[in-house]
């Protein structure tokens, strides 16, 4: 079972949040507190593995509020992820232009 763990202290590691599971008594397989591709800084929320779907549960109900560092977590099952659509219809992707240099072709003397 995966679950979402919400309002992370920024300054959280990936072994802070394993002991505060298991300080309520439930064993995490895996953690994952998700960055900020460019800068690196934590952004307030990962994901827990669990294996166990009873334990998962056990730990939603153990875990939801209860604070971490000064901050009353959120932790509850992970949706699965949304599908995003393209900004530009079906077809998507970049459409090209841009770039080299513009030409006049008129009469002008300024030629390249």
């Amino acid at each position: 079972m995966k679950l979402f763990v919400g309002n992370l202290p920024y300054k959280a590691t990936e072994a802070d949040i394993q002991a505060f599971f298991e300080e309520a008594g439930v064993h995490v397989d895996s953690v994952n507190i998700l960055r900020d591709r460019f800068s690196g800084e934590a952004r307030g929320f990962g994901f827990v593995e669990i294996n166990d779907d009873a334990l998962g549960n056990q730990a939603v109900q153990a875990c939801n509020g209860r604070a971490l560092m000064g901050r009353a977590l959120v932790v509850n099952e992970a949706r699965p992820p949304e599908k995003r659509e393209r900004a530009h219809g079906a077809g998507g992707g970049n459409s090209g232009g841009g770039g080299g240099r513009q030409r006049d072709f008129g009469g002008s003397k300024n030629r390249w």
